[in-house]
């Protein structure tokens, strides 16, 4: 797996050094500016190998490759995020960023066929490294699991409340930005939460609503 970005690639080196495989340049780089890869193999390569690698995207001149398999997770912890058919890997991305900072346990990803890992680490920043991120394909299955294991459903809808009730063991489910939660799940939560809009305006970004939200349900201040 190859990832890009110097943000991305320099979080990989300090953070996961272990997983990293090669690092490749596309961009001159003195003497002094080397010497934080030199516990690293490194390639130079050219400009059009490296918008070919990038398919055309900012890679900045450096990438990563990188060995990194993802890790079956058990379903646990107090504060669980459940995103239903959330496909946009660049909102995935930006949400597990902010999952993995302000303190959700684990991150589970219903309704789509596959992650594209690769894309997810780059645009979280390298939380994807570090967040527990479990894919899960039934998300009517899943919310009964969650119901079996005593979690409170608070699910992101119109004609809710702004504060959420204080649960140990919260699991908050986001809809996508066309459709939001389907009837199905809406049936199962306990509780809806709403984000009050102060000026005429129908929506957030998906991955902006999800901040908002993860901070009411995690932060006691």
């Amino acid at each position: 797996m190859i990832v890009y970005g110097k943000r991305i690639v320099e979080y990989i080196i300090q953070k996961h050094p272990d997983i990293v495989k090669e690092i490749l340049i596309a961009k001159k780089l003195s003497k002094n500016e080397l010497k934080k890869f030199n516990k690293f193999k490194v390639k130079l390569i050219d400009n059009k190998t490296a918008q070919k690698l990038s398919k055309n995207g900012n890679h900045q001149g450096f990438f990563a490759k990188i060995d990194f398999t993802p890790q079956e997770w058990d379903i646990t912890g107090d504060k669980i995020l459940v995103l239903e058919n959330v496909t946009d890997m660049g909102n995935i991305g930006a949400i597990t960023r902010t999952a993995y900072a302000l303190g959700i346990d684990l991150l589970i990803i219903t309704g789509i066929k596959e992650l594209k890992w690769d894309r997810v680490i780059r645009t979280s920043s390298g939380a994807a490294l570090d967040m527990k991120i479990l894919p899960f394909k039934n998300i009517l299955e899943l919310l009964n699991i969650l119901k079996t294991k005593k979690y409170h459903l608070i699910g992101a809808d119109l004609g809710g409340k702004c504060k959420p009730s204080k649960k140990e063991k919260i699991a908050l489910i986001m809809g996508n930005e066309g459709e939001g939660l389907s009837k199905r799940v809406k049936e199962k939560l306990d509780e809806i939460l709403t984000i009050e809009m102060k000026r005429e305006f129908d929506s957030l970004n998906v991955s902006v609503a999800a901040g908002i939200l993860i901070d009411r349900i995690t932060n006691e201040c």
